[in-house]
């Protein structure tokens, strides 16, 4: 766990906006973990296609760290930075922030990962990216 927050802003572009609901917490009344990493492949899935032009898949999640929980009524915002975009993969690093429910409304960076993804053809096949 990070001591103190550093970093005030997103990298990136920001991806997708969730609000954290009680049915996706665990028995101690945070949310999942699971939920997280989930929304975070949604938010790499969509930065992936916007770069990539066209379908992509999931192949590996590098280096995921879970820095603060996640609390009922907090509105997570996932962004995308991508860190690599190779012959059939890209590389994007995933940072999911909260806004918190609170009267503060203190916006904190909770999980970072970095997820790679592979480019697919209308047969789900993997194929060449074409570089812009």
């Amino acid at each position: 766990m990070m001591n103190d927050q550093k970093q005030q802003t997103p990298s990136g572009t920001l991806a997708i906006r969730q609000l954290a609901m009680p049915r996706d917490t665990n028995p101690d009344g945070d949310i999942f973990g699971g939920w997280l990493m989930s929304q975070m492949d949604i938010a790499g899935g969509i930065t992936a296609r916007e770069h990539i032009g066209g379908r992509a898949a999931t192949v590996a999640v590098d280096g995921f760290t879970f820095h603060k929980p996640v609390h009922v009524g907090d509105v997570v915002c996932c962004y995308g930075d991508v860190q690599r975009i190779g012959k059939t993969s890209i590389t994007i690093k995933i940072e999911a922030w909260t806004i918190r429910r609170d009267i503060t409304q203190q916006r904190v960076k909770v999980t970072e990962g970095v997820f790679t993804f592979v480019a697919l053809d209308e047969n789900g096949n993997k194929r060449l990216i074409n570089q812009k």
